[in-house]
């Protein structure tokens, strides 16, 4: 097959293409602390926060019998390794339900480099997983089967075609196409990493991945609340306020085909582009026996055991030279416990002689100036912003809040030359809408006690001890580590271009194309700011 058989889509995701966003008169964190600025609300901004129906064409199953859908890539813990993700047959739901055997489908993918005959095969392992509730009148789910093969032996920088499926029953995917990652060193990076959060499938989503497919990016990075599925009752009846509609159900329900309209409307990017995701809070979905996160940890393969981790709410990947480390805030994060020293070891394990940017990444902020979730996370930002800080994290992305901030580089609320950028991107388009009033202004500042989040408990947030809001819960305008904020939707990409720059833009879904409502260079200054860096 030749790229004059490709659908103009597909040449877009695997050419993709080298273009500059920045330019002349970008300024640079060189150039701050910067003067926080807020942008005023736009109201022609908010966009459509209306979930897809569905009767939905993109939402619908396309294939038949055990034919492969809802494809994804994501990546292992090195460039020369990707898995392959995919799911057949049917699910059912209702009250009666029955699941299918995975034994019955093989998990086959059989690759090999653009251009050349595909004469590789790997082969993984498939499951099947069910979200079950234990009260009369709730309906049940099972999945269909879902299939996660790993491909090893990969060449870095390199085009490759693959086919997903059972080849044995005639039941195999279309060629589909990736390119793996550059391999890792101080002058070879992904041209382009697009990171987004708070998705959902609205059409504000639709918006947001048009855009993002636009810029081309070769990794997507997922930071948690991806399908909102538990938006809705068993049932199908859905709400932007969950708590507000359904007060009285018995557990949180859960709709989990939204997870599969999600997959299907996903599949041309994800397919050919890697993604990446950390879990937030949409994907609790509490269920029968008090399990929770089973569709996040069944519909995702991550590289947890090649980066050393038990679980599938933490793990670390080399993207070039970029070492990413994903972090789970809805898991114990305590020193003592196996999160924190999991960190530990992977920090140390990092040679910034190889991996010079550092970058982190999990679902709820710990430097947010919105009402919303204001502090949420102050017991895990007390646990471990001091060793990410010791280990020079240059930059962090967290979702979680439906707007989009970026901090100036700070470190325990004090601007500090070396401490990382947080960048919010919680702006993706899901339909609890958009975040718009800010805690300091006058009569937003959240009762403390109110703050911290349900799932974890914990409380961290006392009022500043220092500093121009010293004795008080919220400062009185927008904080100094506060330099951008604005509420609109949309994504974000990041382009390192050598082992000190890397260039930030930020798109709004209501501008076009080719234009970035906020960027700037962000420059890491080791000579200034030396850091522990390991290395095996």
């Amino acid at each position: 097959m030749g790229f004059a058989s490709m659908s103009v889509i597909e040449l877009v995701l695997v050419l993709s293409l080298s273009f500059f966003h920045g330019g002349e008169g970008v300024l640079s964190t060189l150039d701050g602390p910067f003067k926080p600025v807020t942008v005023p609300l736009d109201n022609s901004s908010r966009g459509k926060a209306v979930d897809l129906s569905d009767t939905d064409p993109v939402v619908q199953r396309v294939v038949e019998g055990f034919e492969p859908e809802q494809i994804s890539l994501s990546l292992s813990a090195t460039y020369d390794s990707v898995w392959i993700s995919w799911i057949t047959g049917e699910f059912h739901i209702g009250y009666n339900i029955t699941s299918l055997d995975p034994k019955t489908v093989a998990s086959v993918v059989q690759y090999g480099m653009y251009g050349l005959p595909i004469t590789d095969e790997a082969t993984g392992y498939s499951l099947v997983y069910n979200q079950l509730y234990p009260f009369e009148g709730l309906q049940n789910y099972t999945s269909g089967i879902i299939h996660h093969v790993r491909l090893t032996g990969l060449m870095p920088d390199t085009l490759y075609q693959y086919q997903c499926g059972d080849p044995s029953i005639s039941a195999m995917s279309d060629v589909n196409y990736f390119r793996t990652m550059p391999v890792s060193g101080p002058h070879s990076y992904p041209s382009r990493v697009a990171v987004v959060g708070d998705l959902g499938l609205t059409f504000n989503t639709t918006s947001t991945v048009d855009h993002m497919i636009s810029n081309h990016p070769d990794l997507v990075l997922l930071v948690g609340d991806v399908s909102y599925a538990n938006l809705y009752l068993t049932n199908g009846t859905g709400s932007d306020c969950y708590s507000c509609s359904f007060s009285q159900t018995p557990i949180h329900e859960t709709y989990q085909p939204r997870w599969d309209y999600w997959g299907r409307y996903m599949q041309p990017l994800v397919s050919k582009v890697p993604i990446m995701v950390v879990e937030g809070n949409h994907e609790i979905e509490q269920q029968a026996e008090n399990q929770t996160f089973v569709a996040y940890s069944s519909r995702f393969a991550f590289p947890s055991e090649e980066s050393g981790s038990s679980s599938t709410f933490y793990y670390s990947f080399n993207a070039g030279g970029i070492h990413f480390i994903m972090l789970g805030a809805y898991i114990s994060y305590n020193k003592p416990e196996d999160q924190y020293k999991w960190l530990e070891r992977d920090l140390a394990s990092v040679d910034r002689e190889v991996t010079p940017w550092l970058v982190a990444a999990w679902h709820p902020p710990w430097y947010s100036t919105y009402m919303a979730h204001y502090r949420e996370a102050e017991c895990m930002r007390v646990e471990m912003e001091d060793i990410l800080y010791k280990y020079g994290v240059d930059i962090v992305f967290n979702g979680h809040v439906h707007a989009y901030e970026r901090s100036n580089r700070v470190y325990n609320y004090t601007l500090d030359p070396c401490g990382p950028i947080h960048i919010v991107v919680g702006d993706g388009g899901n339909r609890e809408k958009m975040a718009i009033a800010h805690a300091d202004e006058a009569g937003n500042c959240p009762e403390p006690s109110t703050t911290p989040d349900e799932y974890m408990g914990g409380f961290c947030a006392f009022n500043f001890t220092s500093g121009p809001a010293e004795g008080k819960f919220c400062w009185d305008r927008q904080p100094d580590y506060s330099a951008y904020r604005e509420s609109s939707f949309g994504h974000g990409i990041l382009e390192v271009q050598n082992e000190t720059h890397a260039l930030w833009t930020w798109h709004r879904n209501k501008d076009m194309y080719n234009l970035a409502g906020d960027e700037i260079y962000i420059v890491r200054q080791p000579d200034r700011c030396p850091v522990e860096s390991g290395g095996t």
